[in-house]
């Protein structure tokens, strides 16, 4: 069975202070929004890089202690910008300070620009995938086991313990953002959330030429051959404030997701004073607790 639908907002901490992205997080709280995002970025990528552009997890801790309800993460943490462990302990941090409800976004990195503005290295393709499989493990184990050794090409750890272990249990839900066939079957095999959108020049998708639907038969694929149940993995997208141009335009937007096989759906929070705000409002009051009662219904 799918798991119940769950809807979001971004709010992308580009050219915002932290009084307005909190503003932002409080009113998605208040409207009854399931979960939140941040992005993880070191320059604003879709302005000028001299844009304010505050750190994600530093921001995110914040965000935790000043919110009670909703979920929180950071889509998605770039794997080329901290070691896995040293992000586990952050994370695990934040999950202490929400009391357990961080979902960890991770992803490969992709942006050269501020990659190179930073000295930080950008590893090909395909490097850059092996890397993120090996971040993941040392994610999971460390939160899993008692004492955790690993010898891999690219990571290495040595009796490393983790202490506190998240409030979360297991592990803290794993978001993986995957577009590409490679990443998806990753995604397939060790996210319990997959998440993707459309391509978008200038953003981690350009160039993607697959169709969600047929990345979502990828990852439905993948799940088999590896002895998962596709519907045990949530799949998310997000698409920006056109989806609240009217309510018309917001059902459109679920019905064709759901569709897919997507349950959870976020939209970009649209600025103060834009009658996109007005009409966010209106669906977070009205029509997604009447779609969350036709799933319950159905079920």
């Amino acid at each position: 069975m799918r798991p119940p639908s769950r809807f979001g907002l971004f709010m992308s901490q580009a050219a915002r202070d932290w009084d307005d992205i909190l503003d932002g997080f409080v009113l998605a709280e208040e409207l009854g929004f399931d979960h939140g995002w941040l992005v993880d970025h070191l320059v604003d990528t879709d302005g000028p890089p001299e844009s304010p552009q505050l750190e994600a997890w530093t921001l995110l801790a914040a965000i935790a202690a000043r919110t009670s309800r909703i979920r929180i993460g950071v889509l998605v943490s770039s794997n080329t910008f901290r070691h896995p462990a040293v992000l586990l302990k952050q994370a695990v941090t934040v999950d202490h300070i929400s009391g357990g409800r961080l979902i960890l976004g991770l992803g490969t990195g992709w942006n050269v620009d501020e990659h190179k503005r930073y000295g930080i290295r950008l590893a090909p393709p395909s490097e850059r995938v092996d890397r993120l499989e090996e971040a993941v493990e040392i994610i999971d184990r460390l939160q899993r086991d008692e004492r955790t050794t690993i010898r891999g090409s690219h990571y290495q750890l040595d009796d490393a313990t983790l202490s506190p272990k998240p409030i979360q249990r297991p592990r803290i839900p794993l978001l993986i953002a995957a577009h590409r066939p490679r990443m998806l079957r990753l995604a397939a095999r060790y996210a319990d959330q997959w998440d993707t959108f459309p391509t978008i020049p200038g953003a981690s998708t350009e160039g993607v030429q697959l169709t969600l639907a047929e990345q979502a038969e990828i990852v439905v694929s993948a799940c088999r051959e590896a002895g998962r149940d596709p519907e045990s993995i949530r799949r998310s997208t997000w698409i920006g404030t056109e989806a609240v141009a009217s309510v018309p335009s917001f059902e459109a937007y679920v019905r064709t997701h759901h569709e897919l096989g997507f349950t959870d759906l976020s939209v970009a929070l649209p600025s103060p004073g834009r009658p996109e705000r007005d009409v966010l409002e209106q669906v977070a009051l009205e029509v997604i607790p009447r779609l969350r009662s036709d799933q319950a219904l159905a079920h």
